[in-house]
């Protein structure tokens, strides 16, 4: 099985962009993550940096798909927001939200770890077969029945977050969720909010349900964002992995039967 990745980040219509995303491989496992700083006057951006830095560092230096390996990344990536919060400033107040895919290539597996609103999609066929649910005011309005998920994109506090990394007090709430079979023709997305909250989950099926490639998909999801942006719109980030058959699939494939 190979993996192909395409990315998009813009800053939508904010002064600047505190989104981040980061990728690493070693040719049978990868990480890839996004992050969404927050904090004001740059702190956002840093933060996210930070967690990106941290994350990915701590990953390569012990490649797993382990649940408790994963969230140990997570919370010595709040660890080291903090230490940087302690330089004061503009960074007193930072923090950032993740959400982290890692996938083995030979085992052909799955697992993903997030803390905050940044969100993980597998898609199965051109359908929606799991996703992360986000910490956050609204999903807690959605999980009671008290609205549903699109009164969630469009309600007045689906900003207000339960949890995000940069926590002094305690440790902030990280959810992992148990490695998950892949197979070839997935495809997985990560994204921040400025994604999910403008398109929604309909719109995001039906432009990959439309999209021959992770470019076109890409494409797609830009112009949908674009045609769809309020002024001040939030900075929007997106990482794309699809899964094909590597050779030696193909080669399987082709061959005659017996």
């Amino acid at each position: 099985m190979e993996i192909e990745i395409v990315t998009l980040t813009k800053q939508g219509g904010r002064p600047y962009n505190e989104d981040v995303f980061g990728q690493w491989n070693d040719g049978r496992f990868v990480a890839c993550l996004v992050a969404d700083g927050a904090g004001g006057h740059g702190g956002g951006d840093v933060a996210a940096a930070t967690v990106r830095g941290s994350v990915l560092a701590g990953f390569a230096a012990g490649p797993s798909l382990g649940g408790d390996a994963l969230r140990l990344l997570l919370e010595q990536a709040n660890r080291d927001v903090v230490a940087r919060q302690a330089e004061g400033g503009k960074l007193a107040a930072m923090r950032s939200t993740v959400v982290l895919a890692a996938i083995d290539l030979h085992d052909h597996l799955l697992a993903w770890a997030h803390s905050g609103d940044s969100r993980a999609y597998l898609f199965r066929a051109g359908a929606l077969v799991s996703r992360t649910v986000d910490h956050s005011l609204v999903q807690q309005l959605v999980d009671g029945g008290m609205i549903d998920e699109e009164g969630a994109r469009l309600h007045p506090q689906r900003n207000m977050l339960l949890s995000a990394l940069g926590s002094v007090d305690e440790m902030p709430e990280i959810s992992v969720a148990a490695p998950m079979a892949l197979e070839v023709g997935d495809v997985v997305l990560l994204c921040s909010d400025g994604i999910w909250e403008p398109l929604g989950d309909e719109c995001l099926r039906e432009t990959l349900q439309a999209s021959r490639n992770p470019s076109q998909w890409v494409e797609q999801i830009d112009a949908q964002i674009k045609a769809r942006a309020k002024p001040g719109h939030d900075n929007y980030t997106a990482v794309a992995l699809w899964l094909h058959p590597d050779d030696e699939d193909v080669t399987q494939l082709l061959a005659p039967s017996p």
